[in-house]
């Protein structure tokens, strides 16, 4: 995956949402490394899987970051007696409709000690995201139940977990990591009435700190012409979608070294840069 004109391989940011419709589409960001900063080139949404699936087996080489889990914690799966296998786990998932699949795990939470109701994977704790479990708040379960079979059926790459096509890389992205080690404060919602002047100043202050590369990731983000459209997103979409970019850019600069991945079970997978 050699680049070209001192451009890295395309890299891509993608915000997904289970439910994909016109109001809220599964939002990809795509740009590319230029020395060490990320020129964002394009902001597009999909409305529906079918696009989406098309999308992933665009031709490669590219490398994208997808935020939604792409497994679940080992200790679950060992628990329900699911495959462990990754691509067989995946096919299993699929299977259960969603109030079978949330019934198993509010039994599984209702069996287990106040506080602990959840179990996570050993990347969420170090990523501060929820567990793969959940399915309220953020529904993260129906994101994996939704996502996962789509990765697998494009025969993506995603290392360690699936030995797909690799000039196509999927990489598990966090945006809400990233996003949190420059502010605390809140800088989205979906609800029009809640997308408020101080939530702008939040975005404002992220966006800032990108540009600037003053942020863990440290890789400037050069967002050009749709800088304004990514301040003005009150849901936030379009700003998760190119901090999942900026995460893909983070791995693909060290792809000589598993795309920044450490040692982990492949099973349960890992969210890069955590």
């Amino acid at each position: 995956m050699a680049a070209t004109d001192g451009l890295s391989l395309p890299l891509h940011g993608i915000d997904f949402t289970s439910a994909p419709r016109r109001r809220k589409g599964i939002t990809i960001a795509s740009g590319r490394l230029a020395g060490d900063s990320f020129c964002l080139e394009a902001l597009d949404t999909l409305y529906d899987f079918a696009s989406f699936s098309r999308w992933l087996r665009r031709p490669g080489p590219w490398l994208g970051g997808f935020d939604f889990p792409f497994s679940f914690p080992r200790e679950l799966i060992t628990l329900l007696d699911w495959p462990t296998e990754w691509p067989a786990l995946v096919r299993h998932v699929a299977h259960i409709e969603r109030p079978q699949l949330r019934e198993t795990f509010k039994a599984v939470c209702d069996a287990r000690a106040v506080g602990r109701k959840f179990i996570h994977r050993a990347c969420d704790l170090p990523a501060g995201s929820s567990s793969p479990m959940k399915w309220v708040n953020p529904p993260v379960a129906w994101m994996l139940h939704a996502g996962a079979p789509l990765l697998l059926d494009a025969n993506v790459h995603i290392p360690f977990m699936h030995d797909g096509d690799r000039s196509r890389i999927a990489l598990e992205a966090y945006p809400g990591m990233v996003a949190r080690s420059i502010t605390r404060a809140s800088y989205k919602n979906d609800a029009p009435s809640l997308q408020t002047p101080a939530r702008r100043a939040a975005r404002l202050a992220i966006l800032q700190a990108l540009e600037g590369g003053d942020y863990p990731l440290q890789i400037p983000l050069d967002a050009g012409r749709l800088r304004d459209d990514l301040l003005d997103d009150g849901s936030g979409d379009l700003l998760d979608a190119v901090l999942c970019a900026l995460l893909a850019a983070w791995a693909w600069q060290r792809r000589d070294l598993d795309f920044g991945l450490p040692p982990h079970d492949g099973l349960e997978g890992w969210i890069v840069g955590a």
